[in-house]
């Protein structure tokens, strides 16, 4: 039996800690077909602090100027997140993460990463920098470190995020997602058609790959 091939565009943000639980929970319910679907998978940039400053802001700060969270309640999120995380084999050291970043060049170097065959290694580079290792994903020096270390050639990477390369591309993208009424992330659509949004469990991505692949 050949594997059925779904088009996956994976929107989502690397300062998101659920679009790390709704990769985690996908790949493993693909994991769980992969005699019967493959996916060819494309990450989408979203911003969820687009006009965030240079030097970040207080996570604390940040969550109750945003939602209203008291500093329990974020607390309590923060552990949720963490089991999940942990169920799905993925760390959250919340302990070392103490500011939210902007993302826009760390997805300004997803696209070039995407043209070199390895967007996928990167996002979860990135998403293991921020959340498990407390890294500035908005620091040149750190991406540059992390695409590095997924096999793409160090000073390209530097000029890409230099130049301000991919910085129309990437705009263009997230325009397009946010007037097609993507305003929340992870969203996940399945061959441009179906849309499912958040950190599902892995039992929901796994009935959805198999319905949309014919498979019983």
């Amino acid at each position: 039996m050949t594997a059925k091939t779904l088009k996956i565009d994976f929107v989502s943000d690397v300062s998101c800690p659920w679009c790390i639980i709704g990769l985690q929970s996908l790949e493993q319910a693909a994991s769980r077909l992969k005699d019967e679907v493959a996916l060819d998978l494309h990450f989408q940039p979203f911003e969820l602090n687009p006009q965030m400053a240079p030097e970040g802001q207080d996570i604390g700060e940040h969550l109750q100027e945003k939602y209203g969270a008291t500093p329990e309640q974020s607390q309590k999120n923060r552990e949720a997140i963490a089991a999940r995380g942990a169920e799905l084999g993925f760390t959250f050291s919340m302990d070392k993460r103490s500011r939210i970043y902007n993302t826009f060049d760390a997805h300004r170097l997803l696209h070039w990463a995407e043209e070199k065959g390895v967007q996928r290694a990167l996002k979860h580079a990135l998403f293991k920098a921020y959340f498990t290792d407390g890294k500035d994903p908005s620091n040149h020096e750190v991406l540059v470190g992390v695409a590095s270390a997924v096999g793409l050639d160090a000073e390209d990477a530097r000029a890409v995020l230099v130049s301000g390369r991919y910085a129309q591309e990437v705009r263009e993208s997230e325009q397009r997602y946010l007037q097609n009424g993507i305003h929340s992330v992870p969203a996940i659509i399945i061959n441009d058609r179906h849309l499912i949004q958040g950190g599902q469990p892995v039992e929901v991505f796994e009935q959805a790959l198999r319905q949309l692949s014919g498979i019983s």
